[in-house]
């Protein structure tokens, strides 16, 4: 597939990678020459320096001819100008943008055909807020990832001495709790993953991915480790997109604490958040976080657009006591370094939003696509098409079906029913198909799975 990508930031960079690795002819556009440069350092594509709302830029970059564009600049006006060009002047087939503000998102005809001509638009703020919204709800979980509308989710969960299932095999899941269906999907052990089997024993500081019904999740995660306390007290450093918006959902639930460093912001906010107290100070003032209790903070979340800061400031409230602490980390290389140290978890913002434009690029029916352990992995929805005959899938038993090495069928959603997948569950047309694979590598093998032969049509 030939897709054109329109800024070389974070999210732009961080899906080129992806998709390269995938043998997509990929070619990213952006006005800085440096980053450009950078990029074509790490990875086999073309990149063109320029404005990518200019019509002359897009044709020297290779528009008339490009399946996909993804446009992600950091302005939303030049990303909907480019789809519109795109879309009007080169009948460019898929066109997705990236859009920030709140104003556009919230009127659905600003992307329609008649408009700017955004086949689906994407708000990485928005998707950033509702995944830590997530681990805010479920405190042991180290990812939390919906499919099927959120009937279904799987979560990953890092087991600690005391949880009833460490020391023992999967196959006591479902004994111990033969009311409640689930599917481990998959372990990491130091690093390394195991596929998963009954008589696999369970270790402490193992990582392990399940799947079941999100009305189960609570049930599942008792057995998985101890409880932690549920949160009620939230602080948060930044106040800005994500910060405002994190607070925005949080402070109705919970007690809301917001730093924000710029004065005029802080008044803004004030302004803004009716229930989250906020405070003109720095994340990285050890003063202000015992005046304010740090000790006693249920999830400390560092946001800000700093990743020094964010660390730092993550690293002050786990000494001072905060029981669970979040910080935002754009670069890559320093979220292998801190994660699962004294800082719980660190969020690379493009790996959390890169799922929802893999959904658009992958081939089949693919309903929801998640980046899990920093892009090394996935889990996929794919919907089965076709029958016996036309498709390799449709008719068979999970344990008939040729899936790649590191693939594992989780679950599948059958209408609004959600089936734990056994070896013996049959696949029927239309199932959603929830698939995990442990080496990204797999992930094409698994979409031509799925795909139906032409005969069917």
């Amino acid at each position: 597939m030939k897709i054109m990508i329109l800024g070389a930031g974070q999210v732009g960079s961080t899906v080129a990678e992806s998709l390269v690795s995938e043998a997509n002819d990929i070619t990213v556009v952006d006005s800085d020459g440096v980053k450009l440069r950078q990029l074509q350092d790490r990875l086999d594509l073309r990149t063109f320096t320029g404005n990518a709302a200019h019509p002359s830029v897009l044709e020297q970059a290779g528009i008339v001819d490009t399946d996909m564009l993804l446009a992600v600049t950091q302005s939303d006006e030049v990303n909907l100008v480019a789809c519109k060009l795109a879309a009007s002047l080169y009948n460019t087939p898929t066109r997705i943008a990236r859009i920030r503000s709140i104003d556009y998102l919230n009127r659905e005809e600003v992307f329609s055909a008649e408009n700017f001509c955004v086949d689906f638009s994407i708000c990485p703020e928005q998707i950033l807020t509702e995944y830590i919204t997530k681990l805010i709800e479920f405190p042991e979980a180290l990812q939390v990832l919906e499919f099927a509308d959120g009937r279904a989710s799987l979560v990953a969960v890092r087991a600690f001495t005391g949880g009833p299932l460490v020391g023992k095999p999967l196959s006591f899941l479902r004994t111990h709790m033969p009311q409640v269906e689930t599917r481990v999907a998959a372990i990491f052990r130091q690093g390394s993953p195991i596929i998963p089997e009954g008589n696999t024993v369970v270790e402490d500081g193992d990582e392990i991915f399940f799947i079941a019904a999100t009305a189960n999740i609570r049930s599942v995660l008792m057995e998985m480790r101890r409880m932690d306390k549920p949160s009620r007290r939230v602080m948060i450093v930044g106040g800005g997109n994500i910060g405002r918006r994190l607070a925005n959902a949080l402070e109705r639930d919970y007690q809301v604490k917001l730093i924000e460093f710029n004065k005029k912001s802080c008044e803004k906010l004030a302004g803004e958040l009716k229930h989250t107290l906020v405070l003109n100070g720095d994340g990285t003032d050890e003063k202000l976080m015992q005046q304010e209790n740090v000790g006693e903070v249920d999830v400390f979340c560092a946001l800000t657009n700093d990743d020094e800061n964010n660390i730092m400031s993550s690293l002050l409230a786990k000494q001072g006591g905060a029981r669970k602490v979040i910080a935002l980390i754009n670069r890559s290389a320093y979220v292998d370094l801190v994660q699962g140290g004294k800082i719980d978890i660190a969020l690379s913002p493009a790996h959390v939003t890169i799922g929802s434009l893999l959904a658009y690029v992958r081939q089949g029916d693919v309903v929801a696509v998640h980046s899990l352990r920093r892009g090394a992995a996935e889990a996929l929805e794919l919907v089965a098409h076709g029958d016996r005959k036309s498709s390799r899938v449709v008719g068979r038993r999970i344990d008939e079906i040729d899936l790649p090495k590191g693939a594992t069928i989780g679950a599948l959603l059958r209408g609004e029913q959600v089936v734990i997948a056994h070896h013996d569950t049959v696949i029927e047309a239309e199932d959603h198909v929830i698939v995990f694979v442990i080496d990204k590598r797999m992930v094409r093998k698994v979409e031509k799975l799925f795909q139906v032969n032409l005969g069917f049509f």
